[in-house]
């Protein structure tokens, strides 16, 4: 039994559009992972920013101190 040539084109279309559809699934995880390494270097910036700020009042409270 030969497959006509409608069925050929059916096929290769239907492959076509299973491909689309793997490669949409696939885009939307690398998304979802990015923006949760987005949302990871925020979390390590504040926390870099926070540490940065504790350490500059300390810098002045010693400098205050030298200055007396």
């Amino acid at each position: 039994m030969a497959i006509s040539v409608e069925g050929v084109t059916l096929a290769i279309i239907v492959g076509t559009l299973a491909a689309i559809v793997y490669s949409l699934r696939i885009l939307v995880l690398l998304e979802r992972r990015m923006a949760r390494m987005d949302e990871n270097l925020l979390k390590i910036s504040k926390a870099i920013v926070t540490e940065e700020q504790a350490i500059e009042r300390e810098e002045r409270k010693i400098e205050r101190i030298v200055r007396r």
